[in-house]
């Protein structure tokens, strides 16, 4: 790779990063990390064998400097950087609920921001990570922010008024899914199974129903029927999911996630 980038927080995702780069074909020495924990930023530094120092230090010596800290650290770290922000740098802004112009106002005028929304699969290079320009981003700024992305899983482009829908449906999505298969493992449970053979179970028909889903390319009302045989088990099942409202339940739970993005993005407006 051509440029150094700084990745500025040492947390799970910030890891995940460094990791996807370093698989993606990146050398260490083109990963710059900042951690403020000094036993965290050793750890990573041993781990990864990528240079370690200060948020200024790191804003100063890269053109693409990547916020991996927690919604309400920002503030004080855009603080801490804006005088050490390269003239024509790309930040890249990995925080939920935090707007493109809450950054742009606390950086140097024309600071090219883009916003982005992961969600954890990155850390098996199977991420979903949705990107937004700031006012002063061009196509140039966008693509380095999708090279960076894609090395952890697939990206997509979306306006920035989109980020609260898909903070609620793909950034929280996992944790649903692992809630339905914790229930699912339950049953088996519950049902006679030992549990290493029911999260076997459960496991791999989740995998192997998602590869479908994405190979097949059919629509998922399709897939179901398929499997729905008349008066079958299946059919008994969804009867029961139906008279729980479950769908209604996962419409309900994902509009709350989204009106909690959008507080979230209000309080940083």
């Amino acid at each position: 790779m051509a440029e150094t980038v700084a990745i500025l927080g040492g947390g799970v995702m910030g890891e995940t990063l460094v990791s996807g780069l370093l698989r993606a074909g990146w050398a260490p020495q083109e990963v710059l990390l900042s951690e403020r924990r000094p036993e965290r930023a050793a750890e990573l530094a041993e781990r990864y064998k990528v240079p370690t120092t200060t948020n200024t230090e790191a804003a100063s010596s890269c053109d693409t400097v990547v916020l991996v800290v927690k919604p309400q650290d920002i503030g004080g770290l855009l603080a801490e950087i804006t005088g050490a922000v390269r003239p024509g740098a790309l930040i890249v802004c990995i925080a939920a609920g935090i707007t493109t112009g809450f950054v742009e106002e606390r950086l140097p005028d024309g600071t090219a921001v883009v916003r982005v929304m992961p969600n954890t699969p990155a850390l098996v290079d199977q991420g979903m990570a949705a990107i937004s320009p700031g006012t002063h981003c061009d196509d140039a700024h966008l693509a380095r922010a999708r090279a960076l992305l894609e090395a952890t899983g697939k990206v997509v482009q979306v306006p920035e008024y989109h980020q609260d829908a898909v903070t609620a449906i793909s950034g929280s999505g996992p944790a649903y899914i692992f809630y339905v298969v914790e229930a699912m493992i339950e049953a088996g449970v519950l049902l006679g199974l030992p549990r290493s053979t029911s999260t076997e179970l459960v496991v791999q028909t989740l995998y192997g129903a998602a590869t479908m889903l994405k190979e097949t390319g059919q629509h998922p009302t399709v897939l179901r029927e398929q499997v729905s045989s008349p008066a079958g088990t299946t059919v008994a099942a969804l009867r029961q999911l139906e008279d729980h409202k479950v769908r209604a339940a996962f419409l309900t739970a994902m509009e709350a996630a989204r009106d909690r993005s959008r507080e979230l993005s209000s309080g940083s407006a």
